[in-house]
């Protein structure tokens, strides 16, 4: 490496302490979580492939209600970050009142929905083939039961969503993960006990997974809201969050005008990615559950994605919202080469150890090696997956949305979804070649994400614009 690439892309020890002591919370607790996630599956998975299907189409469903909420609240935090990185208090505070009024709209609406339209919902992912026909009334079956209870963890879910992220704004990342901690330790307990009826509780089966998880969320909720509140001389935007609902009209407009395409990003996304996991389904349950269980990996080894990208847009957020603009270019630089280089080892880790990790499931052999197959073109996409998904919350945090929505769901909607919609239903490829195709194709955006990095155009302080305006 020459003098001028190692001072552009690689940090000093002090740069990787302070990411460190920022995104390690945000790793331990999306770690554990989906540690966890992976040990329900495999309890419910040990019930057979029916149940675990079934569970797999329902967090479908609620996939599209979690991204909604995420784009909301996203759309919101840009704003967040960068009151807090200009010492703007009241401002976090009428951004979290904002967070509170929308998040509430989008739950009651997606509680209705699923409440009246649930079952035909599960029913586009259930296509009858002759090997699992007899299948399918079980899996419906489970399905419904465990949306049902499923739905009552919505609400307590809303709330941690917006006081986690608040709290995260505030560069508080140690809270989130504690709370989260403790429900995980909640949820997998709960499994034990209510899947299986150890210690005289009941066995319920994939409806006891849905319960463990309802009750953790409560518990969840209530640790971060009551920390919240206990230390409001440390977080002073949310005292008096609750004494009025009132928004100011320059901050709903600017949301409205920087956050819609956000917003309306995560909304299409997460459905376009329901949708081609729909179309995956058309070669039957075998292909359902070898998705279920590539997914529930998947995230395994993308948790210091996933902390990357929220380290990106609260460090350079902060720091566009302060004002120092150069500085939150070459943050970012550094951030994105060490996410780069992080993945390309851990994408590997994940090939090497594909062939082994499906056999953790008490499923079929012909789900086995198609998990298998799946889990090493994971692995090998992973690098490309990563580099796209910082450059995402890069773009995100200096306010460029609209850029963000052609980048995400844009792409999503003309490549991913005609794609798998085409392969699935006009042509005999297999599976493997057919998740392939689409994950792959996401390499077209580096095309477009790597001069755009480096143009620098993103980095804008749109707190500054707010008040000029």
């Amino acid at each position: 490496m020459n003098r001028t690439f190692w001072k552009r892309y690689v940090g000093d020890r002090s740069f990787y302490q302070g990411l460190f002591v920022l995104i390690f919370p945000m790793i331990v607790q999306q770690g554990i979580t989906n540690l966890v996630n992976l040990l329900d599956n495999l309890m419910v998975g040990s019930l057979g492939t029916a149940p675990m299907s079934g569970v797999a189409i329902v967090n479908q469903l609620f996939f599209v209600y979690n991204m909604t909420l995420f784009g909301m609240n996203s759309g919101v935090s840009i704003f967040g970050a960068q009151f807090y990185g200009s010492g703007d208090y009241k401002g976090m505070r009428n951004a979290t009142r904002l967070k509170l009024v929308t998040s509430v709209v989008i739950t009651v609406g997606f509680i209705a929905g699923l409440t009246a339209f649930g079952p035909q919902l599960i029913g586009l992912f259930l296509h009858e083939t002759a090997n699992d026909a007899a299948s399918m009334a079980l899996t419906l079956e489970n399905a419904v039961d465990y949306l049902k209870i499923l739905l009552w963890g919505f609400p307590p879910f809303m709330m941690v969503m917006v006081y986690s992220g608040t709290l995260r704004e505030a560069g508080d990342t140690v809270t989130a993960m504690i709370a989260g901690v403790v429900a995980i330790i909640v949820n997998l307990t709960g499994n034990y006990l209510l899947i299986f009826g150890h210690f005289g509780f009941p066995q319920m089966g994939a409806a006891g997974a849905a319960l463990a998880t309802v009750i953790s969320r409560w518990v969840e909720m209530t640790i971060l809201m009551v920390y919240a509140h206990k230390n409001e001389a440390k977080f002073p935007f949310f005292a008096g969050v609750y004494k009025s609902m009132r928004v100011p009209l320059d901050l709903c407009k600017k949301v409205a005008i920087t956050g819609s395409p956000l917003i309306l990003n995560e909304i299409l996304w997460s459905a376009g990615t329901t949708f081609v996991n729909q179309n995956y389904s058309l070669r039957g349950l075998t292909a359902v559950a070898a998705s279920n269980i590539t997914q529930t990996c998947w995230q395994l080894f993308t948790i210091i994605m996933f902390a990357m990208g929220g380290g990106i847009a609260i460090r350079v957020g902060q720091q566009l919202g302060a004002g120092d603009i150069e500085q939150a270019k070459d943050t970012d630089n550094k951030m994105m080469f060490f996410n780069l280089v992080m993945h390309i080892l851990i994408g590997s880790l994940l090939v090497v150890t594909a062939p082994w990790i499906p056999h953790l499931y008490n499923t079929e052999p012909a789900v086995r090696d198609l998990a298998s197959q799946m889990l090493m073109v994971a692995g090998a996409a992973l690098p490309i997956h990563a580099y796209i998904h910082g450059a995402y919350f890069t773009i995100r945090s200096g306010g460029k949305t609209v850029i963000t929505f052609l980048f995400d769901c844009g792409f999503t909607w003309v490549a991913s979804v005609p794609i798998s919609f085409v392969l699935a239903r006009y042509t005999d490829l297999p599976m493997v070649a057919i998740y392939a195709a689409v994950q792959f194709a996401d390499a077209i955006k580096l095309f477009a994400a790597v001069p755009m990095l480096r143009s620098g155009f993103w980095a804008k302080n749109v707190v500054n614009e707010l008040e000029e305006k």
